[in-house]
């Protein structure tokens, strides 16, 4: 029963990370992270440009720019300007995320990702599974 209840709540705030993707200006990818604790949105975050740049996402070549921050890592960096602490949080996104992502949400203490669409590398999954971070993968909304 609880198991049931748990997926209800992950579907919920993943269609709530699917929605925040779209204030995202990158037109490549629109990813959207919110983080959970103790059934509270604690954060929130899309992919895009740091504070004060330009909102276009990508270069004249379509390629995305090397400084455009990715959702989960802006949501990790509003709770360390916050009071709050991801410390046995839940982060539930749009896309599983890169290596270098993972590394931050390991060690910002969250124990549990949920994602829907699954990025081209799985390396950063890899390094979590490893961390100890509870990986659930939820394909249909």
């Amino acid at each position: 029963m609880i198991e049931k209840k748990q997926r209800k709540y992950d579907i919920a705030y993943l269609k709530m990370a699917k929605e925040w993707a779209k204030l995202s200006h990158c037109k490549r990818k629109q990813v959207g992270a919110l983080i959970v604790k103790d059934k509270m949105i604690i954060s929130d975050g899309y992919n895009g440009t740091p504070t004060g740049f330009e909102n276009h996402c990508e270069d004249e070549n379509e390629d995305t720019k090397w400084y455009v921050l990715h959702a989960e890592a802006n949501a990790i960096l509003k709770v360390a300007s916050s009071t709050q602490a991801c410390k046995e949080a839940t982060l539930y996104i749009t896309m599983s995320p890169c290596k270098e992502c993972s590394k931050l949400i390991h060690q910002s203490g969250i124990k549990r990702l949920v994602y829907v669409q699954a990025y081209k590398d799985n390396t950063g999954l890899q390094f979590l599974e490893k961390a100890g971070v509870e990986v659930v993968h939820i394909e249909k909304l």
